[in-house]
């Protein structure tokens, strides 16, 4: 009934199994790859026909991960897996880049690949099993994909790079401070494709020996998935790449010359008008079969790229008058908005980020449920990218796959330089508006955040920067890196190349690939000169946080106490009738964690003190010796019962309520008496011994005996 092929390799400490034939098999191509007990299944289709006047190559990936996998019950109302998580819409573009540059130019039949966790040990990371097993479900498929391509993890532990990282190694990445690199790369047998990291301050030699050392050990994943697909893949589509050569000499003939003239104006908006505006010309040039033509848009296409990228890399200057190597102006503002606890605002030539911080107490953390288990996220970013930001109408809604993997870009490359939260209790959300963007707003947002957070007051271990390179790269070998790109030259151009960092190092890298891969020598000279235009940037930085505001007077007030963990009860309460206690006498917020961290926060200082003296008085312990101030609350014949610790009574004995000789209690004190007194000790059964007659009941100063002996003899 099944025809099933299963192959295996031993790959760093776990084996690799790839296994097809059994399940989903009216897919074109259904692979489930398993590493260790990690297992996803990947399941391709395409359409067998392009739809009519489809101008672009339809390609859609959908990673989800289904709680059974890890033995879990989704939270929520439902109790369903719903919208997907930001992990899950992360993956989908960490599969997606680098296989899309990898289908065959001018193939536009619609493209669906859906990967799904089916199970996780909760040691190895999904992600990198679900590339592998869309890359072997393509290879397999028929569909004309030149693959196949390979994807590894690589962390930096103790000096020495790492092969897939444990989950546990990735989560504790911020407090662990010997793992300091998480970095996916993928590529093909000759060339790497894409690369996401996170990094704290490594050297651009080291990041480029981690790319290096990651594509040399996914090179046994690329042959077990060929050896794989020699003996399950289907036959080739049948597909024969569009020939538009006459057409786009046509196109050239038609409107090389409005195209240029178009591409020497320096200003965006006027620029992409006249593009415009040449198009149409071009278009009314050209005979009615030429403008219905599928390819017509693919050729002006090819036609901009030509004059841009020849200009380039025959030595001219950029679209906007530029070398290679320079950085657009740059002006930073800080503090420009006068209730927010900090704000910038970042321009970079015609791109711009308007930045926001606020500080929260613990009660505004993130909650993320994952497979793996719950977690709590201090540390929140934000992008947003309105149409206005390009001078365009548009779609305006909910946050896209785009807006949450740049603000993803951006968290990462800042993270490595927050505080501890034992430093700096607070909660960071910072919101990134792009007002204006031509060329990279993810590192306009990465320069402006770090600005925005300086400016509300967290204390950031250095600041950091972020820079896109371009790539032109002829099929002649000749090739050039291109510092700060515009949009313009990220469209046209073959590589987005991100870096951000501080002075002493890259705190994160992403790379994306529009040919078949680049050389390690093109790598090396984009991290240089990304080092370069990353200097320049930081010292431009530095002019603004000169005039950065102190602690926001808006921002809450936070004071940070720890407790043993055996008092947390206590302190909550039998239903949290306690601590709403506090909250409610007090008017502070307090969050209490497992560890007995509380946090205790407020605008008013008076505030946080009451709750902090309500909270101290339940979990400390009376000393011997020290003087309280308590209150009577019951005389009996033998003495007095004294309130004097929290909720703790202790007994002052007749004998020692005072020097005189006394029948009863009565004769000095009255229930509700304000008295100082001194804790003696404790007796066998654990019972308080207090003492009044050595205390100054009005100075609450002890009576030494020379003065208990002038008042006796007085």
């Amino acid at each position: 009934m099944f025809n099933i092929t299963k192959k295996s390799i031993r790959w760093g400490n776990e084996t690799l199994t790839l296994e097809a034939g059994k399940v989903a098999r009216q897919a074109d191509g259904s692979v489930i790859a398993t590493l260790g007990e990690t297992s996803v299944m990947a399941n391709v289709t395409f359409a067998k026909s392009a739809k009519p006047g489809q101008d672009f190559f339809p390609l859609t990936v959908h990673y989800q991960e289904r709680y059974y996998a890890a033995g879990k019950v989704p939270g929520g109302f439902f109790k369903r897996e719903a919208r997907p998580s930001e992990k899950e819409t992360l993956t989908s573009r960490l599969i997606d880049r680098p296989i899309r540059p990898l289908f065959v130019e001018g193939f536009r039949n619609e493209v669906l690949i859906i990967a799904t966790v089916l199970s996780h040990d909760l040691v190895n990371e999904p992600d990198i099993v679900a590339m592998i097993a869309a890359s072997a479900a393509l290879t397999i498929s028929g569909v004309p994909f030149m693959g196949p391509i390979g994807a590894a993890r690589v962390g930096y532990k103790g000096g020495q790079y790492v092969l897939n990282p444990s989950v546990d190694d990735l989560q504790n990445l911020r407090s662990n401070p010997d793992q300091r690199l998480d970095l996916v790369v993928a590529g093909t047998r000759n060339a790497v494709m894409m690369v996401e990291s996170e990094a704290y301050e490594l050297s651009e030699d080291e990041m480029l020996g981690a790319v290096k050392f990651g594509h040399a050990a996914m090179q046994p994943v690329i042959d077990l998935i060929i050896d794989f697909a020699e003996e399950c893949a289907k036959e080739p589509f049948d597909f024969t790449p569009p020939d538009y050569g006459a057409l786009l000499e046509r196109v050239k003939a038609a409107g090389e010359a409005p195209m240029r003239a178009a591409f020497a104006i320096r200003d965006k908006q006027a620029r992409t008008n006249a593009i415009a505006a040449a198009v149409t010309t071009l278009k009314a040039a050209l005979s009615d079969e030429d403008r219905a033509d599928a390819n017509l848009d693919t050729a002006i296409k090819a036609l901009e790229s030509s004059i841009l990228r020849g200009d380039i890399i025959n030595g001219g200057a950029r679209i906007d008058g530029r070398d290679n190597r320079t950085v657009r102006p740059i002006v930073c503002e800080t503090g420009i908005l006068p209730r927010t606890h900090g704000s910038t605002l970042f321009t970079r030539g015609e791109t711009q980020a308007l930045v926001v911080t606020t500080l929260g107490t613990g009660e505004d953390e993130q909650i993320i449920d994952a497979l793996h288990g719950n977690s709590r996220q201090n540390f929140l970013l934000h992008y947003n990218f309105p149409p206005y930001c390009v001078g365009e109408v548009g779609r305006f809604g909910p946050p896209g796959r785009r807006e949450i993997g740049h603000g993803k870009l951006a968290w990462r490359a800042l993270q490595a330089v927050l505080p501890a939260p034992t430093e700096f209790p607070y909660t960071i959300r910072v919101v990134s508006e792009i007002t204006e963007s031509n060329g990279s707003s993810s590192m306009a947002t990465v320069c402006g955040a770090s600005l925005s957070m300086m400016d509300a007051g967290v204390p950031l271990k250095a600041p950091v920067a972020g820079v896109a390179m371009g790539l032109i790269l002829e099929p002649d070998g000749r090739w050039a890196v291109l510092t700060d790109i515009l949009g313009d030259e990220d469209h046209l151009g073959d590589m987005d190349f991100k870096v951000a960092g501080t002075a002493a190092g890259i705190t994160s890298l992403q790379m994306d690939i529009k040919v078949a891969g680049i050389t390690p020598e093109i790598m090396a000279q984009a991290l240089a000169q990304a080092k370069e235009g990353r200097m320049h940037i930081l010292g431009e930085m530095a002019k603004a946080r000169d005039t950065a505001n102190s602690f926001s007077a808006y921002a809450p007030k936070i004071e940070t106490l720890t407790i043993p963990t055996d008092k947390i009860r206590e302190v909550i309460g039998s239903g949290g009738k306690v601590i709403r206690e506090i909250v409610e006498t007090s008017g502070a917020k307090v969050d209490i964690n497992d560890d007995g961290v509380i946090k205790i926060a407020s605008n008013s200082a008076e505030a946080i003190r009451k709750a902090h003296d309500m909270i101290w008085s339940i979990v400390a312990e009376p000393e011997e010796g020290k003087i309280y101030t308590g209150r009577v609350v019951k005389l009996v014949d033998f003495g007095a019962f004294v309130n004097f610790f929290g909720k703790r009574d202790g007994l002052v004995h007749v004998s020692q309520i005072t020097s005189k000789r006394l029948n009863h209690p009565s004769e000095v004190l009255k229930e509700g008496q304000e008295v100082k007194v001194k804790l003696l000790g404790f007796d066998e059964r654990g019972k308080v011994r207090l003492g009044m007659k050595m205390v100054d009941q009005e100075t609450g100063q002890e009576i030494t005996e020379k003065k208990r002996e002038e008042a006796a003899g007085a």
